[in-house]
Parts: structure tokens; C-alpha cells; sequence
């Protein structure tokens, strides 16, 4: 093998219309290091069929080469083919072309709109709007082989969002559908969609109901594919389900900080840096470390400076770039007092915990970058808050610092959509990270979800105005107590 041979190939290769590239493709081609797999499509991987390697990519392969198409009816709400192995988008024609393993199913239709979802590279997303209508639309085949949902799911995914969000959720979707109906000429299915949530709303006739109820760049960063694959798993979960609203109480100055206190205390302790409440309420309040203990002390100070600063608990990433930036923009001013720990720079060698070995040191920027495309596609506050905590804690990007990091970028999806922010409290500690480990490990985000939640409807019950009481909440909730000598019990207040 050459000299100038890529270390890190991606594993899809496009073809390219550019002379250079194209030569270089060819060369690698004939030197048996890549190997051509479907029209204009190579991979690096000479182990693994092809029908595998598409699957796994299928999403970054339609974003190059169907620019500006959009992921639309069953695949906007599924994520993934079919039994019969079709996926549907909506393009600039009607065709069926085949890929190994996979059929991709053009429909010609409108382009994407106004709060239509950018996904992978050039892909879009049906907004959830969108996707309702177009899986009302008339379709000739039946089962996996259609372009569309059944009634019967259709209906349970309705009936869903009113258990969760209420008849005020439903009604805000009849409306943006009512809207953007006559933009995508779908005013027929949006009588259809209207009659069906009427008849859940009771508004009209129960006749209408039929229910009983409801991958990566070719050429540029290396990146970890399983863990893509495991994020992909927690994505698709998160775009099943339905997630409260739990809008902030704690909306003075004077209450996000005393929150933030409480936030931090247990964010460190989580990790091993143990203060009892005194010591550390003493070292925010002179904002010195205790002398003793210089580096702990200021793992608090750090924690509490970023979650305590509403501004900056309002900035969400806009971009895969901008998401590196704000990681070690924060974690620099998390862990400033550990120097050996290099603040705001990304790990330089390898890290792990028990059995878990974390992402490679060399593949940490292309997994955080290709993670972001699913980041993109999620909406709800809740959903992008427990996707951008799992990321950074499995990812694990930094020598130290990452758990504590991983609660900062989750509380800030919160805070930035006016949601409660997450404590973790001790008594908690086994149930927070059984659940990370069980979706590392068994591929299950189902644990891991429940887990959050419940933390997520404890966090809630708490009102930090005044802080001594607060700190009399935390106590009768058991807050404080170690994980295996009690639970978390929600007090009435």
C-alpha cells in the first residue's frame, strides 16, 4: 500500500464527476482498497455485504446523491425501510431505483416547506404535520409494500399525543396542518385528518375511527460506526414516543440559582466529588475554593458558573461545528482548575469505564459531527435533551469532566425551550447509570427514557425560591441519601 493511502477511508465513496477524484477512486478501485458496491457508490469495507454496508448508510447516501429530497409518508414517522425493505421519498419525479438490500421508492411531489426537517447532508424530513397528511393519501399497495401507514396507526399515534400533551397539542398539529394543507395541495387528506382527530376530541362521529387505541459522509472525519448505530437506536425511540411539557417554575433570578445550586452539588457528587451542602453552599458564596481542596472546589465553582448563567443555558447548537464549539467552550470553563486534564481540548488518549471502552480519541469529532444529523431531526425539548446527554456521555470526548458535561448540554436543550432543568440526586446515582449502561450495552433506550423521566417529573415538583426550604425538599425526597440505603420519593408541596 502507498504512502499517501488514507488511514481513516470512509467506508462510502462517491463517485465524482471531478477528473482528480475520480482517478484517485479508480486507483484505489484497481488496488483492491475500495471496491464499487452500487452506481456511482464505493466502500471501504471489503468484509461486510453490500446490502449491510447501504443500510446502515442508507440515510447520508440519499442526502448526496437526491439533494433537496425529502424523507416523507411511512419513512417520515418510521426511520428505517420496510419489511420489504422500501424506504419512500418524496422527489422531483416517480421511479423506483435499487440499491443492494434496499428499493427507494421516489414519489414526485412537492419540496420540502417551512418547518420541513434538514436531516442528513441534503435530506430532509416531513414535518410531523406533513407526514399525517401524506400518509391520508390514497395508496394502491397495501401493507409494507405501501407508501403509507395503515388507519389503525395512524389513529394510535394521535390518540398518543392526547395522553401525553392533551387535547391542546392535537389541536395546535389540526391547526399547522390546516395550514400548510393548501401549500402542499392536500386539502382532501386534511379533511380526512380533520374528521379523525374530531372523532378523538369527540367533536364529531366515532364512526370515522378504525383503532383500538397508537449514516455518514463519504469522505472527511472518521467516526465510530457503532456508536452511530446506537445513537440511530435512541433516535428512532425518541421519535416514537410522546413527551410531556414541564414548563420552568423556577423563573427569577434568585430561583434559577438556588436550582443551579442544587444542580451542581449533585452533578459532582455524581461523579465522585463529595461536599457536604455547607462546604459547598460556603464555596459559591465566596466564589473561593475551600484550601484543601482547590481542584474540587472548583469543579463546583465551574458546574455552577454555566448552569447558573441563564444566557448561556439558552445556547443550543445550530450546527455539527458549532456543537464542537460550545463542548469545549464549556467544558474549559468546567474543569479550568485541572489543567492536567486539558480544559477545552478533546482527549489524546484513550478513556474507559469498567468494561465500557469509549470512542477511540481519533474518531471522537467525526462521532460528535455525524451524531448531529439526528440531533437536527428532533424536536421536542425533552427528546433533545436525553439525545445530547447519551451522545456526549457515550462518545465520553474529553480526558475528565464528561458526565457532569454530558447533564450541562441536557439541561441546556431544557432551558432553552423554558422546560424544567434535571437534577440527578444521589439516591438516584445506580438508577441514572444502570440505565446508561443498559442502552450502551443491550442496545435498549427504553430504561434509560423511563430513568430520565422520572427524574425529569422530580425536578418539576421542586421550588427553588427560597433555598433552606428547597434543601428541606431534597431531605424528605431522599435526595441525599445514598442509592442503596433508600429511593426518590415525591413530596406534595
Amino acid at each position: 500500500m502507498e504512502k499517501n493511502t488514507p488511514i481513516h477511508l470512509q467506508e462510502i465513496i462517491y463517485a465524482s464527476p471531478d477528473s482528480v477524484t475520480s482517478r484517485r477512486i479508480s486507483k484505489w478501485e484497481d488496488e483492491g482498497i475500495i471496491r464499487k458496491i452500487a452506481s456511482r457508490i464505493y466502500t471501504s469495507n471489503m468484509e461486510d455485504s453490500p446490502e449491510d454496508i447501504i443500510r446502515r448508510n442508507l440515510f447520508p447516501i440519499l442526502g448526496h446523491l437526491y439533494p433537496g429530497a425529502v424523507l416523507s409518508h411511512r419513512s417520515a414517522f418510521e426511520f428505517a425501510p420496510t419489511s420489504t425493505n422500501q424506504i419512500f421519498v418524496t422527489y422531483k419525479y416517480t421511479k423506483k431505483i435499487k440499491l443492494p438490500g434496499i428499493t427507494i421508492r421516489f414519489l414526485e411531489g412537492p419540496q420540502a416547506i417551512a418547518g420541513d426537517t434538514s436531516f442528513s447532508g441534503d435530506l430532509m424530513v416531513s414535518q410531523r404535520e406533513r407526514a399525517f397528511l401524506e400518509n391520508l393519501q390514497t395508496s394502491r399497495q397495501t401493507g409494507a409494500d405501501s407508501k403509507t401507514l395503515a388507519y389503525p396507526q395512524l389513529e394510535e399515534k394521535l390518540e398518543k399525543i392526547i395522553q401525553v400533551n392533551g387535547e391542546v397539542e392535537l389541536n395546535k398539529l389540526r391547526d399547522r396542518a390546516r395550514d400548510i394543507s393548501k401549500a402542499l395541495g392536500m386539502e382532501k387528506e386534511f379533511e380526512k385528518l380533520n374528521k379523525i382527530i374530531g372523532a378523538l376530541l369527540t367533536t364529531k362521529t366515532a364512526k370515522a375511527l378504525t383503532s383500538k387505541v397508537a449514516t455518514a459522509r463519504a469522505m472527511g472525519n472518521p467516526y465510530d460506526p457503532a456508536r452511530l448505530q446506537l445513537f440511530e437506536t435512541l433516535f428512532r425511540e425518541l421519535k416514537q414516543q410522546e413527551f410531556k411539557y414541564l414548563a420552568e417554575k423556577n423563573v427569577t433570578n434568585e430561583a434559577y440559582r438556588n436550582f443551579a445550586f442544587y444542580e451542581s452539588y449533585f452533578s459532582n457528587y455524581i461523579e465522585g466529588t463529595v461536599f457536604e451542602i455547607d462546604e459547598a453552599k460556603q464555596v459559591i458564596a465566596t466564589q473561593q475554593p475551600l484550601p484543601s481542596r482547590n481542584e474540587d472546589s472548583h469543579d463546583i465553582l465551574g458546574t455552577y458558573q454555566l448552569v447558573s448563567n441563564k444566557r448561556e443555558m439558552k445556547i443550543v447548537p445550530y450546527s455539527p461545528e458549532n456543537f464542537l464549539e460550545i463542548l469545549q467552550y464549556r467544558h474549559e470553563i468546567l474543569l479550568s482548575a485541572r489543567t492536567n486534564k486539558k480544559p477545552g481540548t478533546f482527549k489524546d488518549k484513550n478513556n474507559r469505564a469498567g468494561d465500557t471502552l469509549f470512542v477511540d480519541m481519533e474518531l471522537v469529532r467525526g462521532t460528535l459531527l455525524q451524531s448531529f444529523d439526528f440531533y437536527k431531526a428532533l424536536v421536542h425539548p425533552f427528546a433533545k435533551a436525553a439525545y445530547i446527554m447519551f451522545v456526549v456521555s457515550e462518545v465520553h470526548p474529553f480526558l475528565d469532566g464528561n458526565g457532569r458535561l454530558a447533564r450541562i448540554m441536557m439541561n441546556a436543550e431544557l432551558s432553552a425551550a423554558d422546560q424544567t432543568k434535571i437534577i440527578i440526586p444521589t439516591v438516584y446515582r445506580e438508577d441514572y447509570l444502570g440505565a446508561l449502561r443498559r442502552l450502551t450495552r443491550n442496545n435498549d433506550p427504553k430504561v434509560y427514557l423511563r430513568m430520565l423521566a422520572r427524574a425529569h417529573a422530580f425536578s418539576d415538583t421542586l421550588n427553588a425560591h427560597d433555598l433552606e426550604k428547597m434543601e428541606a425538599i431534597l431531605k424528605q425526597s431522599n435526595a441525599f441519601t445514598e442509592s442503596n440505603e433508600g429511593v426518590l420519593k415525591i413530596v406534595e408541596q
